[in-house]
């Protein structure tokens, strides 16, 4: 079984004026129907991501999920 190229980050939060994900710049509507997806598909959209994320509103920088289970991880080493 091959993995699924996806553009996740861990940083799941949807900017209410754009709609699209703060993390990766999908919209709801994308991460839901993504494993679903063809490979077609995803790479068009994964296209579209970069011009996505300028236009989202930044908000303050928050310690995101990967990085805090990698914290957590290194304190229990």
């Amino acid at each position: 079984m091959t993995a699924i190229e996806s553009p996740c980050i861990l940083v799941c939060s949807i900017d209410m004026k754009t709609g699209f994900c703060f993390g990766c710049g999908r919209t709801r509507e994308e991460i839901g129907a993504w494993i679903d997806m063809t490979p077609q598909t995803r790479r068009s959209v994964m296209a579209e991501l970069p011009a996505r994320l300028e236009a989202v509103e930044r908000r303050p920088r928050r310690e995101t999920r990967r990085t805090r289970l990698s914290r957590e991880r290194d304190a229990l080493s």
